[in-house]
C-alpha cells in the first residue's frame, strides 16, 4: 500500500508539474445543424478539473438530458519528458421547438479559482422531412447490389453568379446531397472550363458533413470541389457536366424466414456513378471607355508606394516599392509603368504576390520593386505611376496614381560627372592607366653613314600612302559605325532576332526542366522584347494594337501577325492553365522561333 500511494502521489506529481503552464481551454461545440424533432448534443470541454459550471440560457431548445460529465486524461514519457493531458466534457441532450437559425450563449467555469468563459455556438434548425423516405441505405439480395435513387443520391452544380463580367470571379461547387450511407465520393471527370481562367481552392481532406432541407427532405451534404472561374472572353460559356462516383453501404438480406435472420445480415459496398448537371455562364463584355493603363484587371483595389531615399549620390542604387492590395483576378495585374528619365539605369523589376484563396476570390497583396541607378548628378522627377482596373462593385473603371518623386542626386566620391549613354551593358569606370613620360635612352649610340638612303624611294613613299590609307578606310568604317550606334532603334532593330533567340534558349532550359510558368513567362518576355526592338516602340506605347499596325505597314502577311498574336494569347492563358502539359509547351516553343523567324524573313525582303 506505501508503495502504491508513492507511486500515485508521483504520478499527480508529474501531471501538475507538466500541466503548470498549459493555458487552460474552455469550448463549446455542437452541429451546425440539427432537424426538428431529432436530439443532438451541445458539448462543453475543458482541459483542466473545474468547478461551478454556469450553463446559459438556452432558448428555443428544450433540455432532454444533462449535463453528463466525463473524465479522461492520459500522460507519455518521451526521452524523460513527462507530458500528460486531462479532458472534462459536460453534455447535453437538446432537441430544437422551432425552425430557424438560433445562438447558444457561451458558459463560464471555474479553475483554479479562475472564472473562464467558452464560445457561442450557431445552429441552424432544418423543419422535418416532409415525406419521410421509406429508406436511407437501399437494401440488396444476397449477391445482387440494389441501385441507389436518384431522389437518394445526386450531385448539384451550384454557381454564385450566371450574370457576370469578364475577370470577374465565379465560384463553382460540386455538392452531395444523400439519403444514403456514401462511403466516399471521388470525382471520375471534370470539365476542361474553356473559356475561363481556373483557380482551385484548397479542399480539406476532412470534408466537413451537414445537412440541408432540398425539396422537402434534410439530405446530409458534402462540398466535393470547389473552384474560382475568371471568364476571359463576353458571350454564354458553357460549363459542361461533371462525372463523380460514390461507394454507397448497402445492406444484404438473406433468404431465410427466421427472426435471426436480420440479425446477423451483412453489408457491402456498392459503386454509384453520379452525373453533376452542366451550367451556362452569361459574361458581359466590359464598357469600352477604357483608360490606357487599363490591362485587364478586375475587382476592387488599393494602391500605395514608397521610395529608398530621394536625396543620393550618382552611382548609388535606389528602390520604388509599389504594393497593389485588393481582391479580384490579381495574378493577372501587369506591373504598373514608371517612366524613368534619360541616364538612369534600370533592372528587372522585382515581384513578390501574397496571394490568398478563398470562395470569394483571391485577394492580398502584389508588390513590385524597381530597383534604378543614376549615373550623372542633377534634379531629376519621377512621374507618377497609373494602375487602372474595372470596379466589380460600382461597375466603372478606376484610376490609382503613385506619387511624383523629384531626386536630387549629388557627385559620387569620385568626382566623375560624365555623361552617360542609354547602354548599360558591362559599364565600367574610367580608369587613368598611368600620368607619367617614359623617356627613350639615348646615351651610348653609334651612329654612321649609310649610302643606300630610303627617303624618295618607292619604299617610303609605300610607308606613307599605305598607312594613309588605311587611316582613311578606318576613319570612314567607324564614322559609319558611330552613326549606326548613335540611332538606338536602328540597334535594337538589327539586334532584335538575337536577342529574341537568346530568350528563347532560356525557355528551352525551362522547358527541359519542366517549369511551366517560369516557361511561359520568358516566352512572353522575348516574343515582346523582339517586337518592341524590331518595331521601334516604346515600351509604354507597346500594345496589341500599336503592334498591329505597324507590322501592317510595314507589309508583313496578316496570318503571320495573327499567328505572332495567338502564340501570346497562349501564352497569357496558360501561365496559370491547369491542363497544359509538355507536348502543349513543347509546341508553343516551336510555334514561337518559327513566328519570329517567318517576320525577320519578311523583313529582309524589304
Amino acid at each position: 500500500m506505501k508503495r502504491r500511494f508513492i507511486f500515485i502521489s508521483f504520478l499527480f506529481l508529474s501531471i501538475w508539474i507538466t500541466r503548470a503552464d498549459e493555458p487552460v481551454r474552455f469550448t463549446a461545440s455542437a452541429p451546425s445543424t440539427a432537424i426538428m424533432d431529432q436530439p443532438f448534443q451541445l458539448v462543453y470541454t475543458v482541459n483542466a478539473n473545474g468547478r461551478d459550471l454556469r450553463a446559459p440560457n438556452i432558448a428555443n431548445f428544450d433540455v432532454l438530458a444533462g449535463p453528463f460529465e466525463s473524465h479522461s486524461s492520459s500522460m507519455q514519457i518521451i526521452n524523460g519528458k513527462t507530458s500528460s493531458s486531462v479532458s472534462v466534457s459536460y453534455t447535453y441532450t437538446l432537441q430544437a421547438q422551432k425552425t430557424g437559425t438560433f445562438t447558444i450563449p457561451s458558459a463560464s467555469l471555474i479553475v483554479g479559482g479562475q472564472k473562464y468563459t467558452s464560445n457561442g455556438v450557431s445552429i441552424k434548425v432544418l423543419p422535418a422531412d416532409a415525406n419521410p423516405p421509406k429508406s436511407r441505405g437501399g437494401s440488396a439480395s444476397s449477391g445482387n447490389s440494389q441501385s441507389v435513387g436518384k431522389e437518394s443520391l445526386f450531385i448539384r452544380t451550384n454557381v454564385s453568379k450566371t450574370n457576370v463580367h469578364e475577370q470577374e470571379a465565379v465560384l463553382v461547387t460540386y455538392k452531395l446531397y444523400t439519403l444514403a450511407d456514401v462511403v466516399q465520393c471521388v470525382n471520375r471527370k471534370m470539365p476542361d472550363f474553356n473559356g475561363f481562367m481556373k483557380q482551385d481552392l484548397d479542399q480539406s481532406p476532412n470534408k466537413q458533413f451537414s445537412y440541408e432541407n432540398f425539396n422537402g427532405h434534410n439530405y446530409g451534404t458534402v462540398v466535393l470541389y470547389q473552384v474560382l472561374l475568371y471568364p476571359q472572353h463576353a458571350g454564354t460559356i458553357k460549363i459542361d457536366k461533371a462525372v463523380f462516383e460514390a461507394g454507397v453501404r448497402v445492406q444484404n438480406h438473406t433468404s431465410g424466414n427466421s427472426i435471426f435472420d436480420n440479425f446477423f445480415d451483412s453489408y457491402s459496398n456498392v459503386s454509384k456513378i453520379i452525373t453533376a448537371p452542366a451550367v451556362s455562364i452569361n459574361v458581359t463584355a466590359l464598357p469600352g471607355n477604357k483608360p490606357a493603363s487599363f490591362s485587364g484587371a478586375v475587382g476592387r483595389f488599393s494602391m500605395n508606394s514608397s521610395i529608398t531615399s530621394q536625396n543620393v549620390k550618382a552611382n548609388d542604387a535606389v528602390t520604388i516599392k509599389v504594393n497593389i492590395v485588393g481582391e479580384g483576378n490579381m495574378k493577372l495585374i501587369k506591373n504598373p509603368d514608371i517612366k524613368f528619365p534619360d541616364g538612369f539605369e534600370l533592372y528587372d523589376p522585382k515581384v513578390t504576390n501574397n496571394f490568398k484563396t478563398t470562395p470569394s476570390g483571391v485577394s492580398g497583396t502584389k508588390t513590385i520593386e524597381y530597383l534604378f541607378i543614376p549615373r550623372h548628378n542633377g534634379a531629376f522627377e519621377i512621374p507618377s505611376a497609373e494602375f487602372s482596373y474595372f470596379d466589380i462593385q460600382d461597375r466603372t473603371y478606376k484610376t490609382l496614381r503613385t506619387p511624383a518623386y523629384h531626386l536630387q542626386v549629388q557627385k559620387g566620391s569620385s568626382g566623375d560627372n560624365s555623361t552617360v549613354i542609354n547602354n548599360y551593358v558591362d559599364k565600367e569606370d574610367v580608369r587613368q592607366i598611368g600620368n607619367d613620360i617614359r623617356y627613350i635612352e639615348t646615351n651610348n649610340f653609334e651612329l654612321s653613314k649609310d649610302d643606300n638612303l630610303l627617303f624618295g624611294s618607292v619604299n617610303s613613299w609605300l610607308m606613307f600612302v599605305i598607312p594613309l590609307l588605311i587611316s582613311m578606310f578606318l576613319f570612314i568604317f567607324f564614322r559609319k559605325q558611330a552613326k549606326d550606334n548613335s540611332d538606338i532603334s536602328l540597334v535594337k532593330n538589327k539586334k532584335a532576332n538575337k536577342v529574341a533567340q537568346k530568350r528563347l534558349k532560356l525557355a528551352q532550359k525551362l522547358l527541359s526542366e519542366g517549369n511551366k510558368e517560369k516557361f511561359y513567362e520568358e516566352v512572353l518576355k522575348a516574343v515582346w522584347t523582339y517586337l518592341s526592338d524590331k518595331l521601334s516602340i516604346p515600351v509604354a506605347s507597346l500594345t496589341k494594337e500599336h503592334v498591329q499596325l505597324e507590322l501592317s505597314a510595314h507589309g508583313i502577311d496578316e496570318t503571320l501577325i495573327e499567328a505572332i498574336f495567338q502564340n501570346l494569347n497562349t501564352c497569357e492563358f496558360a501561365r496559370y492553365a491547369p491542363n497544359s502539359g509538355q507536348q502543349e509547351m513543347g509546341n508553343l516553343y516551336d510555334d514561337t522561333i518559327k513566328a519570329i523567324s517567318n517576320i525577320e524573313e519578311n523583313f529582309k525582303k524589304k
